[in-house]
């Protein structure tokens, strides 16, 4: 039997589970929504379990590396046993929130690395100074742990939350040249509940055996650190040189590979098989789009826009109040008006504003000192539609390729699928 490489996405709206063979052949792919809403991660975890049964067990029971990715800010308290928190604690913290509140304690403990991507308000350290605030303010004198989304659910495939893989950890204040913990992060009287960071790729361990029972896995399953569902879809694009990546879904996200590490507030430089990785994520994507239309609505509105006409409105779709990147200003705020009585001119007007918020991030990353890119390459749901991609091409004046069958599931299996065979982590470390 041929063994199999298992990688799982938990993006912003459902969980996407992508099953390969040795050849890099795709054996199964399936995805469907959170059974709950997004900031439950009971919900991912439900999630994933009613998938993983969707597929049959001939295949599961040969899995013999399993990777994740996750949201990448999405952070949440949990015991050291990786058990949630009581009452309102159990929530996680999404990642596009912006805790402005926090800065000034952020910077204080950022100290002269205030200019890192950890020291802005929609950073997870800010999110981890307002989560500690709300645990003590319940009064809550248990051991507890910090952990971003899919360091949490690595921690429940292994039955050991120890772990953090690094790149899902920048936003909290993990320097990757210095490989600690940034300014006086250390010293803080919660340090304790940071993870110890492992590289992307690193094999942990074998799933824990009552986990692997209950999801049908071998019980010599290798449990592989994965890496932020943004990168795992650059790991699925394979990009060339002069390549750019735009992700089109729930969020907009821009990647690029650049020859030395950027490190600036607003931006991050990930370093994935070896090189460093420039990337910038929005508030802005697709989960605007569905606020109005269903997928269905939206097919059908795209095919009647003439992309070569402009709408003439210069709408600012975000999730809500704040922006991440090209600028990251937490007051910034949404313009959805006026609305036309056209439904197609509102798409449109939605997908333009889109697009020039994309155009200015990849200004951004000029500005930073990124070379020019000569083609992009889109991921993500958005890049299924034909008039999109019409309209960005004639914005950007680039070449688009539309790869719309490249999920970060799959990129994810890509990785554990290099790292079958491979000994694990030695525990003692």
């Amino acid at each position: 039997m041929r063994e199999l490489a298992l990688g799982v996405d938990f993006g912003t709206s459902g969980v996407r589970l992508a099953a390969i063979a040795r050849a890099g052949e795709t054996v199964a792919e399936v995805g469907g929504p959170y059974p709950g809403p997004f900031e439950c991660p009971e919900s991912w975890r439900e999630g994933f379990l009613s998938l993983m049964l969707q597929l049959p067990l001939e295949i599961r029971q040969r899995v013999h590396a399993i990777s994740l990715a996750g949201t990448s800010g999405t952070l949440l308290l949990c015991e050291d046993d990786g058990r949630l928190l009581p009452g309102d604690l159990a929530q996680a913290l999404p990642y596009h929130l912006a805790c402005e509140a926090q800065l000034p304690e952020v910077r204080r403990l950022l100290g002269e690395a205030a200019s890192h991507p950890a020291g802005q308000a929609s950073g997870s350290l800010a999110r981890a100074l307002l989560l500690l605030e709300r645990c003590y303010s319940y009064r809550y004198g248990a051991t507890f742990l910090i952990r971003h989304q899919a360091d949490w659910l690595m921690g429940w495939l292994l039955n050991n939350w120890r772990w953090g893989e690094e790149g899902n950890n920048l936003r909290l204040g993990w320097d990757l040249g210095s490989q600690r913990w940034l300014g006086f992060l250390q010293a803080a009287p919660w340090a304790n509940a940071l993870p110890q960071i492992v590289p992307s790729g690193m094999v942990l361990g074998p799933a824990a055996p009552a986990v692997a029972a209950a999801l049908g896995l071998a019980e010599t399953c290798q449990v592989v650190a994965g890496t932020t569902d943004a990168n795992a879809a650059v790991l699925a694009a394979d990009p060339a040189p002069g390549d750019g990546i735009t992700v089109l879904g729930s969020t907009l996200v821009l990647k690029q590979f650049v020859p030395e590490p950027i490190q600036v507030v607003g931006v991050s430089c990930h370093r994935v098989n070896g090189r460093w990785l420039l990337g910038g994520a929005s508030n802005t994507g697709g989960a605007i789009l569905s606020r109005y239309f269903t997928s269905p609505m939206i097919e059908e509105l795209s095919r009647q826009i003439d992309p070569q006409i402009s709408t003439g409105l210069r709408l600012r779709p975000l999730l809500g109040r704040g922006e991440r990147f090209p600028a990251d200003d937490p007051h910034l705020q949404s313009i959805l008006e006026p609305r036309p009585v056209s439904d197609v001119m509102f798409l449109q007007a939605l997908l333009e504003g889109i697009t020039t918020i994309e155009q200015e991030g990849w200004q951004r990353f000029r500005e930073l000192g990124a070379p020019p890119i000569a083609r992009i390459i889109t991921l993500g749901g958005g890049a299924s539609n034909a008039q999109w991609r019409q309209l960005r091409q004639k914005t950007l004046g680039l070449p688009i390729l539309n790869r719309p069958k490249l999920s970060a599931a799959w990129g994810m299996a890509l990785l554990a699928q290099g790292k079958m065979g491979m000994s694990s982590l030695d525990p003692a470390r």
